[in-house]
């Protein structure tokens, strides 16, 4: 392990939630649920003050609502959630050519790599210019963990959350983790901490204290020897820039359980077009072809294949899922399907019963949001209004989304640079109401009259400058 922590590991706070905050100013400080909204829909992330009552991620929605019913429930908006990530990652990047993103809102950076860090003092400093140029460019708070190995980096982003840092001096380790709880080290979840609590192992130095030899008789060798290690705050692993991809995935949750054999059957094939879009849009192919079904009674069942060679053709996929498909008694109702691919490879082979006529299939068209008629537009009274998205009017200008249904739309009208706006409701239908794109979270530089940049929030006029008046 290092002799300096040089590891350092960034986590968002509530970073969903944060985006929806910062862009909506009545929103800020207050609880806010981001996740699927239907029967089924689950919390993606809250906000700190939903987590007050006891809201979590992964926690059913319904179950959220009971915990906090006059919390705003939103629907995510992954496109700006994955604009900001890219612009968070930039900036990491900017400090090493080693950045290890674990996800859109967190990411380990080796600061040795990058000659930015080569002491506890400026491993600090380091972090701190991280969190103010975050703040900066996102209008966003970050939390930073350093320390000598990315376990304990990860850690320490954990116990500075929300909005701080904390160092880990190194050869201070082991006091720091010892009264900590067993669910602190990785991979120790809900079935392992009971099982070492029902051996009277409860925190991290009683793992310790155990040794190696009890934890290899509780829970195996290799996760014995593992947790020894990490409980004596040993930890090798590198910051690796580039993880390889295992696998290709796409799944639905229905609102409704599927009985209809034939809806089901369109349905895997629709995944598996989905599947390949991805597929190539990742200049991947693979061999092994993998259908995910959730019945009625939440029994999960999965089917694969593996074909001769690597395919990214959608005819194939299609073929082999149907063919996975036809293994298993639907009769009962499918709550979720997914189709996957694994066995990645960056090349094709063709494959003998779907190339045959010697001519690829066209790739299939991108899925529309909503059902053309006709070949034409939606109309505006076709529309999809989600919680919480963007739109635009006419006459009133920016706004966003707080509910919808019986033929009414009911918009806030502020943006990031604005004051907490008013509330109007429209007809669905109503022509001077269309979607629109999320503005960015921190104003843009306005130029004065004099020639001087004005970086005050709103500082712009036209639309936003609407928004603001009927604010007022």
């Amino acid at each position: 392990m290092r002799t300096a922590p040089t590891i350092l590991h960034l986590d968002m706070d509530a970073f969903f939630a944060s985006v929806e905050q910062a862009s909506k100013p009545s929103l800020r400080g207050k609880a806010v649920v981001v996740g699927g909204l239907g029967p089924r829909g689950v919390v993606a992330t809250c906000s700190y003050e939903a987590r007050v009552f006891g809201v979590h991620s992964a926690m059913p929605m319904g179950q959220a609502r009971r915990l906090a019913p006059h919390a705003a429930y939103l629907v995510p908006r992954f496109e700006l959630y994955r604009s900001i990530s890219e612009q968070v990652m930039r900036l990491l990047r900017e400090l090493s050519p080693l950045v290890e993103p674990l996800s859109l809102d967190e990411a380990f950076v080796d600061l040795e790599a990058g000659r930015t860090a080569w002491d506890a003092a400026s491993a600090r400093l380091a972090g701190t210019k991280l969190r103010a140029d975050i703040r900066a460019v996102t209008g966003l708070t970050g939390s930073v963990g350093l320390a000598a190995s990315k376990m304990l980096a990860k850690i320490a982003s954990e116990e500075a959350k929300p909005d701080g840092l904390l160092l880990i001096p190194p050869g201070t380790e082991r006091a720091m983790l010892e009264p900590m709880t067993v669910r602190t080290l990785p991979g120790v979840g809900p079935a392992t901490g009971d099982h070492l609590r029902r051996a009277g192992i409860t925190t991290v130095g009683e793992i310790a204290e155990a040794g190696e030899d009890e934890l290899v008789r509780l829970l195996g060798k290799a996760h014995g020897h593992a947790l020894y290690a990490m409980a004596l705050a040993r930890d090798e692993r590198p910051v690796v820039a580039e993880r390889e991809t295992k696998s290709v995935s796409v799944e639905d949750t229905y609102d409704v359980d599927i009985h209809d054999r034939v809806r089901v059957g369109v349905e895997v094939g629709r995944l598996a077009d989905r599947c390949v879009r991805r597929l190539r849009a990742s200049g991947l192919s693979g061999r092994t072809i993998v259908l995910k079904v959730r019945r009625y009674d939440f029994s999960t069942l999965t089917r694969s294949e593996t074909l001769r060679g690597p395919t990214d053709d959608p005819a194939v996929v299609r073929e082999a899922a149907a063919r996975l498909l036809d293994s298993v008694d639907t009769t009962g109702g499918v709550r979720l399907l997914g189709v996957g691919v694994s066995g990645l490879a960056d090349y094709t082979q063709e494959d003998l019963f779907a190339q045959a006529a010697g001519e690829r299939p066209e790739e299939p068209a991108e899925e529309p949001d909503t059902v053309p008629v006709e070949q034409h537009s939606p109309s505006p009274a076709e529309r999809r209004w989600p919680a919480g998205h963007d739109v635009r009017h006419a006459e009133l200008g920016h706004g966003w989304v707080q509910g919808s249904g019986l033929g009414r739309v009911t918009v806030r009208f502020e943006t990031p640079y604005s004051e907490v706006g008013r509330v109007r409701t429209f007809p669905v239908d109503d022509p001077d109401l269309v979607p629109a794109d999320p503005l960015p979270l921190v104003a843009p530089e306005v130029r004065r009259p004099g020639g001087e940049p004005d970086r005050r929030p709103g500082g712009g006029a036209g639309a936003d400058g609407a928004a603001r008046r009927v604010a007022g």
